[in-house]
């Protein structure tokens, strides 16, 4: 049984009422399979795209959109997503199980919000994604749909039972213009923040990821000999320019795109994880990161040089819990909010210029510099005429002991 007929069976009565729905289109090989099937249903389908940095050309998704005979919805949403979403994950330091940028978690509440205005505005009854059973996605969009309206969500891979090979082998039969092969079945994702690759062989955790798979990043071991070296500036946590090679570039944006550039061309952003997905089982994803792998290293140092201790272990923790909350599908939550206004707080404080140096893979911080900075030399150093006499840090160990000597005493070193 083709694929056609297959889904037709397992459709059934499930789309009465159902004549329009708008789908989150990339262009590539689910989204196009799916939006035909729709056709082949006779249900109408509007194609949406969000422009939100994905180094793609997003003319020629506009092109496949008019060829498969949708009306389309182009947006770039570069700005939002940077301001809106990005920007909490910097100051936030959002990394998923300290590996993860979440670079594709945080599209995803965007994405979701997109699809229900451009349903409303067309009078769709239901919005649809090319979400896996498998994966994360499924989770954040359906979850933020339903937050933000009565929509039904469609997720066909899932729903319909789709698998890549038969989905190549219908895109061949149609005739449908995908890039893809069983010679190279990777599925990509991209936005300015990160780039995630997974199928095929880097299923297998036991071999190195291939080197085709990589688009942004060279090999470390091919990266210059001679480090560049990176001056990044940061108002209220948030990176507002970076000085590199006898060049400033501002603006978020910009110093994102920028530092994409450096760190990818010196090795840096390359992340192999086997992280835990929401879903219950292990999965080895391939990412690149290269600007977020630059910035929130900084970021975290500038916090540490800017924030008492108490502020860094409260936010230490909340850091986590936002990480974890975008990874899950959770940012329609109330807490996800609250942690915000926490962050904004402390935030206000987070100024400074970070120095850091790129260099074959790596991006290690060298310097740092702030007028918030609680760092002072008059206590810090070892040199005579400080702030206090080394004979004063004696009486202040015999008092801050005392309760953990006595009870040790008192517990263990009974005759």
């Amino acid at each position: 049984m083709q694929l056609e007929e297959r889904v037709k069976v397992l459709v059934g009565k499930d789309y009465e009422g159902i004549n329009k729905v708008v789908l989150a289109f990339s262009g590539g090989l689910d989204t196009s399979v799916i939006a035909a099937m729709f056709k082949d249903m006779g249900i109408e389908v509007v194609t949406m795209t969000l422009e939100i940095g994905q180094q793609e050309d997003m003319g020629a998704v506009d092109r496949k959109a008019k060829k498969l005979g949708t009306k389309h919805y182009g947006m770039d949403v570069r700005e939002e997503f940077v301001n809106e979403y990005i920007s909490r994950a910097i100051k936030t330091n959002c990394m998923y199980q300290g590996t993860y940028p979440n670079a594709t978690a945080l599209s995803r509440p965007l994405i979701a919000k997109y699809l229900v205005e451009v349903a409303k505005n067309e009078g769709a009854q239901a919005v649809a994604h090319g979400s896996t059973g498998k994966g994360n996605d499924q989770i954040r969009i359906d979850n933020g749909v339903a937050a933000l309206s009565d929509l039904k969500v469609i997720a066909p891979v899932r729903d319909w039972e789709l698998w890549r090979d038969e989905e190549i082998d219908y895109a061949k039969r149609t005739g449908l213009d995908v890039n893809v092969s069983k010679k190279k079945p990777y599925s990509f994702d991209q936005n300015m923040w990160g780039r995630s690759m997974e199928c095929g062989p880097i299923e297998y955790p036991d071999h190195e990821i291939p080197a085709d798979a990589y688009e942004w990043t060279v090999a470390p071991e091919k990266a210059p000999d001679k480090p560049t070296i990176v001056d990044i500036t940061f108002e209220s946590g948030l990176p507002v320019s970076v000085e590199a090679n006898g060049e400033t570039t501002n603006g978020l944006i910009k110093v994102i795109e920028m530092l994409n550039k450096l760190a990818g061309e010196n090795g840096v952003g390359r992340i192999d994880h086997l992280e835990d997905r929401v879903i219950g089982f292990k999965s080895r994803e391939g990412y690149e990161s290269p600007a977020a792998l630059v910035i929130i290293p900084a970021h975290k140092d500038l916090e540490k040089y800017v924030l008492s201790k108490d502020e860094i272990s409260v936010k230490w923790y909340l850091d986590k819990i936002y990480a974890d909350l975008v990874y899950e599908g959770k940012w329609y939550s109330p807490v996800r909010k609250e942690i915000d206004m926490f962050m904004e707080e402390s935030q206000r404080f987070v100024s400074g210029t970070v120095k850091m140096k790129l260099f074959k893979g790596s991006a290690t911080v060298v310097s740092r510099k702030s007028t918030n900075a609680l760092y002072s030399m008059d206590m810090a150093s070892y040199d005579k005429g400080t702030t206090w006499s080394q004979k004063e840090g004696g009486a202040f160990t015999k008092i801050y002991g005392l309760q953990n000597v006595a009870a040790y005493k008192k517990r263990y070193l009974k005759k």
